[in-house]
């Protein structure tokens, strides 16, 4: 046994074997007999978040219904964009690159301005986060190389009105949020609840966990009961104004079916 425990400390020989596939299988002889190895992709390995606070958990968890709702739109961009390029590339005159950019541009705007509109603040500014995740390009950048630079100028003032900003970049490094979202897409990814697509810039995911770990540690005591208390405050405001809106058009309505008894 200890003779064959040092044989297989060795470098063991390989024989390589030709295969039409990607990946091709070698085979290690030890001792006489022979395995065959084949290199494996690199997983990663995460840790659900542990938080200590209440209300951190459930903006995590708002954050995830979000992310699960805009992400094939970021996603489905990323490859348009990525298809506009190749065309582009190929194309010899600008005039005909011009025309395929317009023909582009209708059909991005076609397929998904209905979609986006039913999107709520929040939801946009996670959009143009994942957008930038997945392009490289700030949402602004983009619009600007699908439109005229005037038209990125009017893009970028109509969405502050919403508190969106359309030059956001997507940095989990740093910005709380924005790790909450990158942690959301790794195990959705890795539960395959959401198709992957590799993102086209650069970033440590472990930096922003420790920056994480940072952020909760620093929370003050009372900082669940000022935000739950503030939430709820919000959402009573909201449920208000909602109820007004809806007996605004219930009384619309009604007015509506009075002129019509009466013609």
């Amino acid at each position: 046994m200890g003779s064959a425990f040092a044989k297989a400390q060795t470098t063991p020989t390989t024989l390589p074997i030709e295969s039409d596939t990607i990946q091709t299988p070698q085979y290690f002889f030890i001792d006489g007999d022979s395995l065959s190895a084949i290199e494996l992709d690199r997983v990663m390995l995460l840790q659900s978040l542990k938080f200590d606070s209440r209300y951190e958990n459930i903006r995590y968890q708002i954050i995830k219904r979000k992310v699960k709702k805009v992400w094939p739109y970021a996603k489905l961009a990323a490859e348009r964009l990525t298809e506009l390029d190749r065309r582009l590339a190929s194309l010899e005159y600008e005039s005909d690159k011009k025309k395929y950019t317009k023909i582009v541009q209708r059909y991005v705007e076609e397929e998904f301005t209905a979609e986006l509109k039913k999107l709520t603040t929040t939801e946009g500014q996670i959009l143009i986060k994942l957008l930038h995740r997945q392009t490289g390009m700030t949402t602004f950048e983009l619009l600007k190389q699908l439109r005229s630079g005037w038209s990125a100028f009017w893009f970028k003032n109509a969405a502050s009105l919403f508190d969106i900003d359309l030059k956001a970049e997507y940095s989990p490094e740093t910005n709380i949020e924005d790790f909450y979202i990158e942690d959301i897409l790794l195990n959705e990814f890795k539960k395959e609840t959401l198709e992957e697509q590799a993102p086209a810039i650069e970033y440590d995911y472990f930096k922003g966990r420790t920056a994480w770990n940072e952020y909760e540690d620093n929370l003050p005591k009372d900082y669940d009961s000022i935000q739950l208390a503030e939430r709820a405050r919000i959402r009573k405001e909201y449920l208000e104004k909602k109820a007004k809106e809806n007996e605004k058009k219930r009384r619309k309505l009604e007015r509506k079916r009075r002129r019509a008894s009466k013609q």
